[in-house]
C-alpha cells in the first residue's frame, strides 16, 4: 500500500477516504468511536433530564415521561425508516460510484425522499395522536394522578413528531456519507441546547412537563439546522431540495425494504418491554428496581457495541456497493472481534466483581438479591445482541431487507412466548432469562440467515465489482 492511502486527504473527500480506502483499524475508530460517545452523552441527559423533573418534588410528572417514552420510541422507529433505509442505499450508491459516477446522481433524490418522507410521516402521525390524544394517554397506562401531566407532555411531544423524525433520519443520512464526526458534534449540540431549554422552561418558567417536551422539540430544530447547513456546505451530492423529492421504485423499495425493519423492532421492543414490565410487577418492587438498576449497569457496554455495529454500517454498505469484497470481509472481521472484545472484557470484570458494583447502586439486601442474578442475564443477553446487531447491519448494508425484517420479527414473536412459559414454568427466574434465552435464539436464527445469504450477497459484489465477479461468486459457492 502506498503511503499516500495512508493519510487521509485534507480536502473535503475526507469522509469518503474512510469508507473507501483507510485502513479498516483507523476507519473503525473514525465512524464507531463518535457513535458510542453520542449514545453515553444521551444516556447521561436522559438522567439529567430526569433530574430536572424530579427538582420539583411532583412523583406524577416523572410518572408522566416514563408514559410518555414508547410513544418517543415509536416516533425515532418511524424517523429510522427513512433515515436507515436511505442511509445505507446512499452509502452503496456512494461505492458503486466508483465504477459507475452515475450512480452518484441518484443520491440527491434518496436524501430529499427520505428527509421529507419522514416529516410528511411525522406530520401524519402526530396529528392522529392529537386527534386520539385522550384514548391514547389512556392506553399508554397513566392513572388518574398522572394523567393530566401525561396528556399535557404527550401533546406537546405529538406537535414536534415532524421534527423529531426528521431530525433522527438526517442523523442516519449525513453518517451515510462517513461524517461521524459531525453526527457526533450534532448530538452534543443538540445534548447542551436541550439542557439550556429545560432550565429555561422547568426552572425559570415552571411549564413542567409540557416545558421538557417543548425543550426536546426546540433541541431537535438545532440538529436539523447543524446537519441541513453542513450538507449544504460541504456534501457534494445529498440534496434536501423539495425539486429532487421522487417517489420512483428505484428509491422506494429499497429504503422501505430495510427500513421498515427498524419499525418492525422498535414495535415489537416498545410491547415486550410493557409485557415484561407487567409480569415482573406482579412479584413486588425489588425485581422493578433491581431491573433497572441492571439495564442502567448493562447500558455502558452495550452503548459501546452499538458504536461499533451502527457505525460500521456505512462501511459495509460502501464496500458492498464498490463490490469490494476483500474490504468488506475485513470491516465485518475487526468489528466483530471489537464487539467481542468489549462484551466479553466488560461482562467478565462485572460479574467477578458483581456484587461489588450492585452494591453502588443499591443497598436494599432484596434487591441485591436478585439484582446480581437479573444483571447476569442481562450480561449474557448483551454478548448475544451484539453479534446479532452486527448481522443485522451487515443486512442492512447489503441489502437483504427480507433476511433484516426475519430477524426484527423473530425477536418480538419469540420473547412474549418465552417470557409467558418461562414466568409460568419457572416463576420469577423465567422472566429474568426470557431475554438471554431470546437473544441467543435470535443470534442463531441470524447466523443461518447470513449462511443462507451468502451466495447472494457474492452476487451483489460481483454486480459492483465485474472484474472479480467469477473470482467472488466461485469463492462464495465454496
Amino acid at each position: 500500500m502506498s503511503t499516500a492511502t495512508l493519510q487521509p486527504p485534507t480536502t473535503a473527500d475526507t469522509n469518503r477516504w474512510y469508507l473507501s480506502t483507510a485502513p479498516i483499524v483507523r476507519a473503525l475508530i473514525h465512524l464507531c468511536a463518535p457513535m458510542a460517545a453520542a449514545m453515553i452523552v444521551g444516556a447521561v441527559y436522559n438522567v439529567i433530564n430526569a433530574g430536572f423533573i424530579g427538582s420539583l418534588h411532583d412523583t406524577s410528572l416523572l410518572a408522566a415521561i416514563t408514559f410518555g417514552t414508547p410513544l418517543l420510541a415509536l416516533v425515532m422507529a418511524v424517523g429510522g425508516v427513512f433515515g436507515v433505509g436511505g442511509g445505507a442505499l446512499v452509502s452503496r450508491l456512494l461505492g458503486a460510484a466508483e465504477h459507475d459516477p452515475a450512480k452518484a446522481g441518484q443520491i440527491r433524490h434518496v436524501t430529499s425522499f427520505a428527509f421529507w418522507g419522514s416529516a410528511i410521516a411525522g406530520a401524519v402521525l402526530g396529528g392522529t395522536g392529537l386527534l386520539l390524544l385522550g384514548p391514547l394517554v389512556s392506553t399508554l397506562g397513566a392513572d388518574a394522578a398522572a394523567l393530566h401531566a401525561t396528556r399535557s407532555y404527550v401533546a406537546v411531544m405529538l406537535a414536534f413528531v415532524p421534527v423529531l423524525a426528521a431530525a433522527f433520519c438526517l442523523e442516519q443520512l449525513v453518517r451515510a456519507e462517513g461524517a461521524a464526526r459531525q453526527v457526533m458534534i450534532g448530538l452534543i449540540a443538540s445534548t447542551i441546547a436541550n439542557i439550556a431549554f429545560d432550565v429555561l422552561f422547568i426552572l425559570v418558567l415552571h411549564w413542567g412537563v409540557a416545558g421538557a417536551a417543548l425543550a426536546t422539540g426546540l433541541a431537535n430544530l438545532v440538529v436539523i439546522a447543524y446537519f441541513a447547513t453542513w450538507l449544504a456546505r460541504h456534501s457534494a451530492h445529498m440534496s434536501l431540495a423539495p425539486r429532487s423529492f421522487t417517489l420512483s421504485p428505484t428509491v422506494l423499495k429499497p429504503v422501505f425494504g430495510v427500513g421498515s425493519g427498524e419499525l418492525l423492532q422498535s414495535a415489537f421492543m416498545i410491547v415486550t418491554t410493557l409485557v415484561l414490565n407487567n409480569l415482573a410487577a406482579a412479584y413486588g418492587d425489588a425485581p422493578l428496581a433491581a431491573m433497572g438498576v441492571a439495564v442502567r449497569i448493562a447500558q455502558v457496554p452495550e452503548f459501546l457495541v452499538m458504536g461499533v455495529t451502527l457505525g460500521v454500517l456505512p462501511l459495509l454498505a460502501y464496500a458492498y456497493g464498490k463490490g469490494d469484497r476483500d474490504r468488506l470481509t475485513s470491516a465485518l472481521r475487526a468489528s466483530a472481534i471489537t464487539v467481542g472484545g468489549i462484551t466479553l472484557t466488560f461482562s467478565t470484570a462485572v460479574l467477578v466483581f458483581r456484587e461489588q458494583v450492585f452494591s453502588a447502586f443499591s443497598a436494599d439486601h432484596s434487591v441485591l438479591a436478585i439484582g446480581v442474578a437479573i444483571l447476569t442475564a442481562q450480561l449474557v443477553a448483551m454478548i448475544a445482541n451484539g453479534f446479532t446487531g452486527l448481522i443485522t447491519s451487515l443486512f442492512q448494508a447489503t441489502g437483504r431487507s427480507v433476511p433484516a425484517m426475519v430477524m426484527s420479527v423473530t425477536h418480538g414473536v419469540l420473547f412474549i412466548p418465552v417470557v409467558i412459559l418461562g414466568n409460568l414454568w419457572f416463576g420469577l427466574p423465567g422472566i429474568v432469562w426470557a431475554l438471554t434465552v431470546t437473544e441467543i435464539a435470535v443470534f442463531v436464527a441470524g447466523l443461518a440467515l447470513w449462511l443462507a445469504s451468502r451466495r447472494a450477497i457474492a452476487q451483489g459484489l460481483a454486480e459492483g465489482n465485474p472484474q472479480r465477479a467469477d473470482e467472488m461468486l466461485e469463492q462464495a459457492g465454496a
